[in-house]
């Protein structure tokens, strides 16, 4: 593999790293000689994606993660750095997307549970995982936004609004951490087809619909979004910082 894109011996924390496009990263990076810390509420399902990557001779650890829990964060990142001694890069993938039947009718409750995951979270997360960084003389960040975030609908108004204030999320925490030597960017997705999606992407006749607006014509499969997590995570990359990465079959 071109050692520009090489990702090996790098310790890199996904969280919601054990189900959907986290667990394909996490299975792309460790596949590709990352050192990888699988992280989400269920440490169940973490240590089965732990258990794949070590049967495949990579390198990997668990830990359990509630990423809207502020407070627990910094146990989180010091975790992960236990692991082994560093901290090169950073997943925030975790999210949610729960739907609601009108901006009057969100609750409160669904508001702040939306929030506190798809924003609140990787704000502190970035935070903690940048002065980590800092101390070992860099590292990469990288957060996962949804196509959402550029095209809201109305009933997904808390999500879009979420993933949009992550997308300022990248460009501030870019600006602020650049002289620590810590880039941040962040990728854009489409449709995949995950088990979050499972409601639209395996409904006959709701995928059709779904289909017509995307430019190739088809959902895309988790594994197409390990290329831009590699790059974004390695070398190859040293000079994009604050950049949102388009991994949408060209529905924006």
């Amino acid at each position: 593999m071109d050692s520009l894109f090489s990702v090996a011996g790098k310790v890199i924390l996904v969280t919601g790293g054990s189900r959907g496009l986290g667990k394909a990263m996490s299975l792309g990076l460790a596949e590709r000689g990352a050192r990888v810390i699988v992280a989400s509420r269920n440490l169940d399902s973490c240590g089965s994606v732990v258990s794949q990557i070590r049967d495949s001779q990579g390198h990997a650890a668990a830990v359990a993660c509630h990423v809207a829990d502020w407070d627990s964060l910094d146990e989180v990142v010091d975790a992960a750095v236990a692991q082994w001694g560093r901290l090169d890069g950073l997943v925030n993938n975790a999210g949610m997307s729960p739907l609601a039947p009108s901006l009057v009718e969100t609750s409160e409750r669904l508001f702040d549970k939306v929030i506190g995951v798809n924003l609140k979270g990787p704000t502190r997360l970035t935070a903690l995982a940048a002065e980590a960084m800092r101390s070992t003389g860099g590292g990469s960040i990288v957060n996962i936004s949804s196509f959402a975030s550029v095209r809201p609908t109305p009933v997904a108004t808390v999500y879009s609004s979420a993933k949009a204030g992550l997308n300022a999320l990248t460009k501030a925490a870019a600006l602020e951490y650049a002289g620590a030597g810590v880039r941040v960017n962040g990728i854009v997705c489409g449709t995949f087809d995950t088990d979050a999606t499972a409601g639209l992407v395996g409904d006959p006749d709701l995928l059709p619909e779904v289909v017509r607006r995307i430019a190739l014509g088809r959902v895309g499969r988790p594994d197409e979004v390990v290329g831009g997590v590699v790059y974004l995570l390695s070398n190859a990359s040293s000079y994009t910082s604050g950049a949102l990465l388009a991994i949408d079959g060209g529905i924006t």
